[in-house]
């Protein structure tokens, strides 16, 4: 069993398919199939059921996931930690955010530790929910995950580092009708249309309680990707209730903002597994932990 291998097997498990792994890996499919039955007569298990024209993961290959991606990630660590013997900073941080800390704290983060070690390279992927993101974490998809929920989260299996509490901000496009006060009271909502991510979140919760205080509020448009909702207000579609985070970008987009007079506040936390993490990955949490929260409003 070789790094190659198993790197072969976890891109058709990312890719659900030789097709697509062998496309993502600019390989021939039969050499990444011929690669993948070296490493299971090497086993001795059969990793993958084949039915049809596709495979689906056998119980052998369900268990090999995360110990191959471990083997991956402390190969990466051993080459890192050998180029910083030489003076080179040099790597990859992969982490797994949520769409709106993804906003803020992640990107002052971002540039914060890029300015610092501009060798490393920060990616990104997208979760929604902290389910989402844990889960990643745990099965090591991902070193780093970015996290926002309605209080403090300690989820079993991994190690949380809060970052901030933000507040919520209202939100409308320069020209359209906006309440007064700063913050709002749930009760001026009058007579407007509010845009809301669907039922379950946070930012729902409070266009729920708007709901049943004010009068002739109506939603118009429920948005399951809630980088869409920034750009439907600045449309002049409506009202929405954001992340304090936003309210930055919202301005210098011309939009108007004020606080929402709500209790809720969105707390954001880094959550990583236990144990050994890439210099990189370590590098990126020792600058969260200096972060500052940031005055959005």
């Amino acid at each position: 069993m070789d790094a190659r291998q198993l790197e072969y097997f976890l891109a058709i498990v990312d890719h659900d398919g030789f097709g697509r792994a062998a496309q993502a890996l600019h390989l021939a499919q039969p050499s990444l199939s011929q690669a993948i039955a070296g490493l299971e007569r090497e086993l001795g298990v059969q990793l993958f059921h084949r039915i049809g024209r596709g495979v689906v993961l056998s119980a052998a290959g369900t268990e090999l996931i995360e110990p191959a991606r471990q083997v991956l990630r402390d190969l990466r660590a051993a080459r890192a930690a050998m180029e910083s013997t030489k003076g080179v900073q040099r790597g990859r941080v992969e982490l797994v955010t949520m769409p709106s800390p993804g906003i803020e704290p992640l990107s002052t983060l971002t540039r914060a530790f890029t300015e610092r070690f501009p060798g490393i390279t920060v990616g990104a992927e997208a979760a929604f929910t902290p389910d989402e993101v844990v889960h990643q974490i745990k099965q090591g998809v991902c070193e780093i995950g970015v996290i926002g929920t309605a209080g403090p989260l300690r989820p079993p299996g991994v190690e949380v580092f809060p970052l901030e509490a933000q507040h919520f901000v209202l939100v409308g496009a320069a020209g359209a009708p906006f309440p007064d006060g700063d913050p709002v009271p749930p009760s001026a909502i009058s007579g407007t249309g509010l845009i809301a991510s669907p039922p379950g979140s946070l930012m729902r919760q409070i266009v729920d309680d708007v709901l049943a205080t004010a009068t002739s509020v109506r939603i118009v448009a429920e948005v399951a990707h809630r980088t869409s909702i920034l750009p439907l207000v600045l449309q002049g579609a409506g009202l929405a209730v954001l992340p304090a985070a936003w309210a930055p970008l919202a301005r210098a987009a011309g939009a108007r903002v004020a606080g929402v007079d709500h209790p809720a506040r969105l707390h954001v936390a880094l959550v990583v597994r236990p144990g050994r993490l890439t210099p990189a990955a370590q590098a990126f949490l020792a600058t969260a932990r200096s972060h500052t929260p940031g005055d959005y409003a």
